[in-house]
């Protein structure tokens, strides 16, 4: 039996950086293929878990990388796709989100064996943590109407490369199952 966890790549952000103006419309675009599975992986007790940048913020928490992100000029990104009560959040400090994290270790404590992902950046760390789970032995499955990009040739050479190299299913977000087989 297969059990899959959502994954949310980098959504607690700030958009100060050189390339959030070509981001954030992307993101907009995304936002609501994101809604639908955090919702649809909340309504099936799929494990929800935030993998985030931590904008080399050492001593902050969860809470205060939220908190900074909702005070920014770009709230309304991430309000809507906010961890709730009941998500997990594991920091990042590069690209893939299992790249010296406890992510897999967390993912075997919960006996997941799937996870699909959603977030951003689909040419960078969507790509690269697609790559880090097919290493890893986990199923992987890409909404790819819910992940944004800066530039749309590379996020789309990125969704050929998921699907050939490493096996990732690259599905629109609403026919993403998270029920086991």
């Amino acid at each position: 039996m297969t059990k899959t966890a959502l994954v949310v790549i980098d959504m607690i952000n700030t958009y100060e950086h050189a390339d959030a103006g070509t981001l954030v419309p992307s993101v907009r675009e995304a936002l609501p293929g994101m809604r639908t599975l955090i919702r649809r992986a909340r309504e099936h007790a799929a494990e929800v878990i935030y993998v985030n940048d931590n904008f080399g913020r050492w001593r902050s928490h969860h809470d205060e990388l939220l908190d900074t992100a909702l005070q920014g000029p770009h709230a309304d990104l991430v309000e809507p796709v906010r961890p709730d009560d009941s998500s997990l959040f594991v920091v990042k400090a590069r690209h893939s989100i299992f790249y010296q994290t406890p992510l897999e270790y967390l993912l075997g404590q919960h006996q997941v064996d799937r996870i699909v992902l959603c977030g951003q950046v689909t040419e960078q760390c969507v790509l690269y943590s697609a790559l880090d789970a097919h290493i890893r032995h986990f199923a992987a499955t890409v909404a790819d109407d819910a992940v944004a990009h800066i530039h749309p040739d590379l996020a789309n050479a990125a969704f050929r490369m998921m699907r050939r190299n490493m096996n990732t299913q690259v599905l629109p977000s609403d026919r993403i199952a998270f029920t086991p087989d």
